[in-house]
């Protein structure tokens, strides 16, 4: 029996290299941009103009014939379509604690399962709940893409990635779900999860893959949350950080039910443009992690000229709910400036609803956030993360939104 081990062990470990040597002779080699000065001559696809080349002057115009063409575009280019049907969903409170940290929230581990045709995928949501309000509170939702640890239902460990203390002491319900349940986040095993129940995505080259399916997790919680009394659902912010960003991105643009989006340190195909060809670019991202987008996106690695959308289409179509994107001043690889630029042409979007952003013509000064904005923006000093600087000013952009009446901006100086 030992020598068959070790046959299996060294067989296993030649795998493991060869799988390692195959990856890295994927990678792309085109040098890494970071300099301003190389940002190529690009024209961004036009963002009021429909595919009949008319000019879309009015909101009217923008939700019925140019939003849906763009939501069609990305799903057809880089996301995949998302499937809409399952034979049924269930949900039942496997834990529940009332007194958690230190009686100042009620701890609910909710089991979520959606069957189609007789496969099933089940979301293990941690929602922690304020218990001084009497009345249904507003929530934050993370798509959680790293470690279970950081979203501890026992708060034996604490993290800033998710500092749910600071949320509930701020009057917020507070609630996360791991990717792993809808996807896990691996070039071959990302199959074990939604995609299970639609094995027809899988086939096609629009089909989604782990960012679509984590973003439809999402909205699956989000229908939870519409049963649970202790929550207002219309008021439920999405909150997601880096890979997580981009697919609360795509959840919030897909389901218009949440009430804000968040988007940190998302960078390519998140809130940045691709034409810049700055830092991460198609082409990467799509070798390193040829999981994530739909097959179609890949015809676009060294072709950004071809690409006829870019995120401030993505953006743009998140108007008229709040939107706020953030940065980090070391992360040049998920591209600040080209973040911002996209922000700045989604802001015509909004125009259209009678809101003014409140952005500036340049990007700001590092650590100095825009807040009283329907888009908010910070670009922070540090590393790629997610700190318990960005929430805290999640937590004021929502308290701005989600006043009982209505926020009149400002023109933009």
């Amino acid at each position: 029996m030992e020598p068959y081990r070790t046959v299996c062990t060294s067989f296993l470990l030649s795998m493991l290299l060869l799988a390692v040597f195959i990856r890295l002779q994927a990678q792309p080699t085109e040098p890494i941009n970071y300099d301003e000065a190389k940002v190529p001559v690009y024209t961004l696809p036009a963002l009021l103009k429909t595919t009949t080349n008319q000019t879309v002057h009015d909101k009217s115009t923008w939700e019925k014939q140019r939003r849906p063409e763009i939501i069609r575009l990305f799903e057809e280019n880089v996301y995949g379509k998302m499937p809409r049907p399952y034979d049924q969903l269930t949900y039942s409170v496997t834990h529940e604690d009332a007194n958690a940290m230190a009686g100042k929230a009620t701890l609910k581990e909710v089991l979520i399962e959606v069957v189609n045709h007789a496969k099933s995928v089940k979301i293990n949501l941690v929602l922690f709940v304020p218990n001084q309000p009497k009345k249904p509170v507003p929530a934050f939702l993370l798509i959680n893409n790293r470690g279970k640890d950081n979203t501890d239902p026992t708060r034996a460990q604490k993290s800033e990635f998710w500092p749910a203390e600071m949320v509930i002491d701020s009057g917020y319900a507070v609630a996360a779900f791991h990717v792993s349940d809808l996807a896990p986040d691996d070039s071959v095993r990302y199959v074990n999860g939604v995609l299970q129940l639609y094995p027809d995505r899988l086939t096609a080259n629009n089909g989604m893959r782990a960012i679509g399916a984590w973003a439809w997790g999402a909205s699956r919680v989000l229908d939870y949350l519409e049963k649970d009394a202790s929550i207002d659902a219309k008021r439920v912010a999405i909150v997601g950080h880096s890979r997580g960003g981009k697919a609360s991105l795509w959840a919030a643009a897909e389901d218009t039910r949440f009430a804000i989006c968040i988007t940190n340190c998302s960078g390519n195909t998140g809130a940045a443009l691709s034409h810049r060809r700055f830092g991460e670019t198609i082409s990467r991202i799509n070798t390193t992690f040829p999981h994530w987008f739909a097959n179609n996106y890949k015809t676009f690695n060294n072709n950004e000229d071809a690409l006829p959308l870019d995120q401030h289409m993505l953006l743009a179509a998140i108007a008229p709910r709040p939107l706020y994107a953030t940065n980090a001043s070391k992360d040049l690889w998920a591209d600040p400036t080209g973040t911002f630029l996209a922000l700045k042409q989604a802001e015509r979007v909004y125009a259209l609803y009678g809101l003014t952003p409140r952005l500036p013509a340049s990007p700001p000064a590092i650590n100095q956030p825009i807040i009283n904005s329907p888009i908010g923006y910070h670009n922070r000093e540090g590393e790629h993360n997610l700190t318990a600087y960005d929430w805290r000013h999640f937590i004021q952009f929502a308290n701005l939104h989600f006043r009982s009446k209505p926020i009149r901006y400002k023109k933009a100086p």
